[in-house]
């Protein structure tokens, strides 16, 4: 008998927001360490937002040292953005995308319930979802009524 193999090719941690959607991972554009703290911004004096890696509104930003995910809402300069959240301290590591996942397979860390928007848009919770690999391709994993961790999105 064959046996069927999941073939994976790049992985995301997977941030669950109830406004931002999984970030496509092939449309990072950066990855840097933030320079200061300032409230609601991303400070990286070395970060050359308008010219090297041309930061766009709306890009994701992940804090990648807590896990925590904003928005870019202005570009005030070449080293800072705005952001929709105040996520970002002085040495934390970062990453920037440029538009969110038309879709991707979920990989559940510990069970639990699990409300996602699907490709097609339709917004749905499993209950007591199992730990494991999910058949249910996905472009938003919401943080209200998501109990479920450790999420890895597959491409």
């Amino acid at each position: 008998m064959a046996q069927h193999k999941l073939q994976v090719e790049r992985a995301l941690k997977v941030i669950p927001s109830d406004t931002i959607g999984i970030p496509d991972i092939s449309q990072k554009t950066l990855s840097s360490l933030a320079t200061a703290t300032t409230a609601n911004k991303l400070v990286d004096s070395g970060g050359l937002f308008t010219t090297t890696n041309k930061v766009s509104i709306g890009d994701i930003v992940y804090n990648d040292t807590d896990s925590t995910v904003a928005t870019v809402t202005a570009i005030d300069s070449a080293t800072t953005l705005s952001l929709s959240a105040d996520i970002m301290a002085d040495t934390e590591a970062y990453s920037i995308y440029r538009k969110t996942t038309e879709g991707t397979l979920l990989y559940i860390g510990v069970a639990g319930d699990l409300k996602v928007e699907t490709s097609s848009g339709d917004i749905v919770t499993y209950v007591a979802m199992a730990a494991g690999f999910t058949p249910i391709y996905v472009k938003k994993v919401f943080s209200t009524g998501t109990a479920a961790t450790d999420i890895i999105a597959n491409w």
